[in-house]
């Protein structure tokens, strides 16, 4: 049967659904507990800051009067003199600094490990105009910004900045000799507030895109994000994070290699929204959460790409973050080193480290399924999980609530014990289709349930 049949059938099957069962009513589920929007996900508490810039004085920066040469040469030069013109603007009190065309060759050598760019300062919105690029020179430094926000209130957008992963020397570091060289950074967002980085392109850097480290109220939209080698954007402490609308692709070279990796271990990571945007080609995977809470991730579009292998998957979460995952369309070809799982969720076991539940809701998941273990508090809704499984394994409190599950015919080797699978797990199910089959999946509040065919070693 083809997809947009399954598509169709599984409409048709909501609306006749057991939805509306009273036995919902009775569901003893931490899912209960939240502020429930109309399509029972948690409503979404938090308001992401621009910057509001009050003073409207322009400057176009001069490159001539400030000699700054325009044509990819002379990075020491460059450096010294835009970064003045720049701090002139400053002081002069300019809110809006204007980069001319050119292609502005940058670099500082500032010690042994790490390589300057241009910095940006609070109360500016800094815009490039089309066709402006702001690169790093050839260095061998671990860590390098090529703009640097020094502040808050700060726009940057409409440019493109490039890094020299394919020129860079990786020196072996005098500390352990690793080459890793992974904190080539485009655009440096440290212990910043207020935020908003717009329609840039931001490639070819050895770490990441863009690195969030200590800051609050970050948005980054309509950006084209690609050819890094360690991540799209990392988020390393980061409240209240909008991520929309962007374009994060091409990511390779170093772990974990994901289009965004939210990951501050000792530090605070929460309110994140990620949403709108289209990830395709990242090696790593799309998104892992390994230490963010209350992140929605919505309505995004995440495609493994003709030729690309994915390491991990295009979701993933650790077992102590908090999620909402709806309304993705996630199209698997090859699958991971987990097999072809959307959505998994790692699990070092023991305290889940909050109360809240996983939601998981009306995703269309092609070519490929969901796991979660070793954990507890899922609800799972009206998802597709179209030619693959969905599994829980040691797992307390899943909520099922009309999904629906298919096989595909390039993996027969699937149909028995792989559809619906539980080891272990408690909780409750309704309304839940294998094809065109309501399925019985006894699930329990307090008996848990593990598969026969489990049992036997299948």
């Amino acid at each position: 049967m083809k997809t947009y049949t399954y598509a169709l059938l599984f409409l048709l099957l909501f609306t006749f659904s057991a939805c509306n069962n009273e036995e919902l009513d009775n569901i003893d589920s931490s899912t209960q507990t939240e502020d429930l929007d109309a399509n029972g996900l948690p409503t979404m508490s938090f308001d992401v800051q621009s910057p509001n810039l009050t003073n409207t004085l322009e400057y176009k920066i001069d490159v001539v009067q400030w000699d700054i040469p325009i044509n990819r040469t002379d990075a020491t030069k460059t450096t010294a003199n835009l970064q003045a013109a720049i701090d002139w603007a400053h002081n002069e009190g300019f809110a809006k600094v204007i980069l001319p065309v050119g292609n502005y060759l940058v670099g500082e050598d500032v010690n042994d490990i790490y390589q300057g760019g241009i910095e940006i300062y609070s109360n500016t919105e800094f815009i490039f105009s089309t066709g402006a690029v702001l690169e790093i020179e050839t260095n061998d430094k671990w860590n390098y910004c090529v703009l640097r926000l020094n502040g808050d209130n700060i726009t940057v957008r409409n440019g493109i900045i490039k890094g020299d992963r394919d020129t860079h020397v990786y020196t072996p570091r005098s500390s352990d000799s690793a080459t890793a060289h992974d904190e080539g950074h485009g655009i440096c967002v440290w212990e910043n507030k207020n935020i908003l980085i717009e329609n840039m392109e931001i490639q070819s850097v050895t770490g990441d895109g863009s690195l969030v480290l200590d800051s609050n109220d970050v948005t980054f939209t309509k950006n084209n994000i690609y050819n890094n080698r360690r991540q799209g954007i990392s988020i390393v402490g980061g409240i209240r994070i909008k991520i929309t609308n962007n374009e994060i692709h091409h990511i390779k070279g170093t772990s974990p290699q994901f289009g965004i990796d939210i990951e501050g271990p000792g530090r605070v990571d929460e309110d994140i929204l990620i949403q709108n945007n289209y990830f395709h080609h990242n090696t790593g995977g799309d998104i892992v959460n390994a230490t963010g809470e209350n992140v929605y991730i919505l309505d995004n579009v995440m495609e493994q790409g003709e030729g690309s292998t994915y390491v991990d998957g295009p979701i993933v979460s650790w077992h102590k973050t908090h999620n909402i995952i709806a309304r993705n369309t996630i199209s698997m070809t090859t699958g991971s080193v987990n097999g072809r799982l959307g959505y998994i969720q790692y699990s070092s076991g023991g305290d889940k480290g909050h109360n809240r539940a996983t939601y998981v809701h009306e995703n269309v998941c092609n070519s490929c399924g969901m796991y979660m273990y070793d954990s507890s508090d899922a609800d799972v809704r009206r998802n597709q999980f179209l030619g693959y499984f969905m599994a829980f394994s040691d797992f307390e409190n899943v909520t099922l609530v009309d999904n629906l599950v298919t096989y595909s015919e390039a993996h027969p080797s699937l149909r028995y014990c792989w559809s619906y699978r539980f080891k272990n797990a408690t909780g409750f199910a309704s309304g839940n289709y294998l094809g065109d089959e309501l399925q019985d999946l006894p699930l329990f509040e307090t008996n848990p349930y593990t598969m026969q065919c489990v049992l036997d070693g299948w």
